[in-house]
């Protein structure tokens, strides 16, 4: 039961993905009748990507090294269980093309679960395994981000008119992939650092004069943020600038926009 690091040239579907969970559990119950304690291979990467647009492991790197999860381990045991319940959360959502966020499935089994970060290491596994990212799951972060300007587009069937309101605040969409009729008028994308600066501009009533769309992910952007600013660069073809505090944290989030996060991970 491995999950081995490949190259992939197209995102997973929900059916692929369903058909390894299968495989994996039968592999599972197969050992546990046989007498055996199962074991889970997890690669593990030195620098581990969360790009969006790619799957979670890096195309960039190769796994140094692989962690074997197994029953046989009394400090295992937790994890394993974990990993288990967080699988069978993940095939649920699949089945019914569901979203849930890492929260939603947090306190599903809050007890058992006892931090958030339990969670989130499973996930990470999950998706190593299955060779997918996160939203290939169906597993979304709760969105942080907000856009305002000369900007217009539906996300499951609600409409956004930021075009009427350009300096008003709305929340970037979760469900990237349900967003469609994108139009706009603006003449440039302008990504902001910190939410204090948005509100600003939105106070001066910067879109207005200026005819652009202004986005921010309140500091660190989080993923549907990257992914909702990716789609409309893609999407309309402007340029796009993004102003930063001219100090290392801010070349951090200006490096995450352009090029992705990354989450060193102990091998």
């Amino acid at each position: 039961m491995e999950g081995r690091h490949s190259r992939w040239n197209s995102q997973p579907r929900p059916r692929d993905l369903l058909r390894k969970i299968r495989e994996f559990t039968r592999a599972m119950v197969e050992d546990l009748s046989n007498g055996r304690s199962p074991e889970i291979f997890i690669d593990r990467f030195r620098n581990y990507c969360t790009n969006p647009d790619s799957n979670c492991d890096c195309s960039f790197d190769s796994p140094k090294g692989q962690e074997i999860l197994t029953l046989r381990r009394t400090s295992h045991v937790r994890r394993v269980d974990v990993f288990l319940r967080v699988l069978l959360i993940v095939q649920q959502l699949l089945q019914e093309n569901k979203h849930g966020s890492k929260r939603d499935i947090y306190y599903m089994h809050p007890s058992i679960f006892s931090d958030q970060s339990v969670v989130d290491r499973a996930i990470n596994d999950i998706c190593i395994l299955l060779h997918c990212s996160r939203h290939n799951l169906n597993v979304v972060s709760v969105g942080k981000g907000l856009v305002m300007g000369w900007l217009r587009f539906s996300e499951a069937g609600n409409v956004f008119d930021c075009i009427n309101r350009p300096n008003t605040a709305f929340p970037v969409p979760i469900h990237v992939e349900e967003v469609k009729d994108i139009v706009s008028v603006a003449r440039y994308i302008l990504v902001v650092e910190k939410e204090s600066v948005f509100q600003r501009l939105a106070n001066d009533q910067f879109c207005n004069k200026n005819h652009c769309i202004v986005t921010t992910g309140r500091g660190y952007p989080d993923i549907p943020t990257r992914r909702f600013l990716g789609l409309l660069v893609d999407t309309l073809h402007l340029p796009i600038y993004c102003l930063v505090d001219c100090d290392p944290y801010g070349f951090d989030i200006l490096s995450i926009y352009r090029f992705g996060s990354m989450v060193r991970l102990a091998n």
